[in-house]
């Protein structure tokens, strides 16, 4: 990379920094979660090459205007996790998963956090981030206790949802559409159902159902755009038997 952003480099190489980077280092995770949910181990080796490179790229920059380096980056985060694994770099005793976040997070609001739920980037994904705002309100104890009281939670929120719709307030549909979903990213949370996933999944079912209803209707010589609404279902749920 130090060769790339040599003046006897790479022109485009030279030209990035942080800022226009940002585009590329979404685009790479979003490829090794791809890879991931392809169960793809090749694909996998080589999407995290990809996003190494971000990494790379990232600390190269910083090195060339005397920030940072890529030896800090590693150094930092070895650092890191060692001061927040006392249980096994240190004599402290944690015997769960579930033990070791609450400590985890402990030990983060040490280190300067004023809240436990500050340091969550809100770029996030909006589902990524709720889910993860719930689970660090969860680690100071401010959780339900069973699932079944999350469900009540969703029931309550689409109540006020179809309230709101009657009242014809559109603020008030928007904000009750949206504590509609963070029950639901929660109720996926106590189910162990990551939101981003499950949503990812559900578009992509839809997408290969779409397809094969435009196949379906262009092997009948149909147009979709000259079908009825109810033409359409048929067809949609006869795709959806198969």
């Amino acid at each position: 990379m130090e060769i790339l952003r040599s003046p006897e480099g790479c022109p485009w190489d030279r030209e990035q920094d942080h800022k226009s980077l940002i585009p590329f280092l979404l685009e790479e995770t979003y490829e090794v979660i791809e890879s991931i949910n392809k169960n793809s181990i090749e694909d996998l080796k080589e999407e995290l090459g990809d996003l190494l490179l971000q990494v790379v790229f990232h600390a190269q920059i910083a090195k060339e205007s005397g920030e940072f380096n890529i030896d800090d980056v590693i150094t930092g985060i070895s650092t890191k996790l060692i001061r927040r694994h006392p249980n096994v770099f240190g004599n402290e005793k944690i015997d769960t998963a579930e033990e070791q976040s609450v400590n985890w997070e402990k030990l983060k609001k040490q280190e300067g956090k004023k809240s436990v739920v500050d340091g969550i980037p809100g770029t996030m994904p909006a589902l990524s981030f709720a889910k993860r705002i719930q689970q660090r309100a969860s680690t100071v104890g401010f959780d339900w206790q069973k699932t079944e009281e999350v469900w009540e939670k969703v029931v309550e929120e689409i109540a006020e949802l179809k309230q709101e719709i009657k009242n014809q307030n559109q603020d008030k549909i928007e904000e009750e559409f949206g504590d509609l979903l963070f029950a639901l990213v929660n109720y996926g949370r106590f189910l162990k159902i990551d939101p981003e996933n499950s949503l990812k999944k559900a578009t992509e079912k839809f997408i290969g159902r779409f397809k094969k209803l435009e196949k379906r209707i262009e092997d009948k010589s149909l147009s979709m755009e000259k079908l009825t609404l109810n033409e359409l279902d048929r067809e949609w749920n006869e795709i959806k038997k198969q």
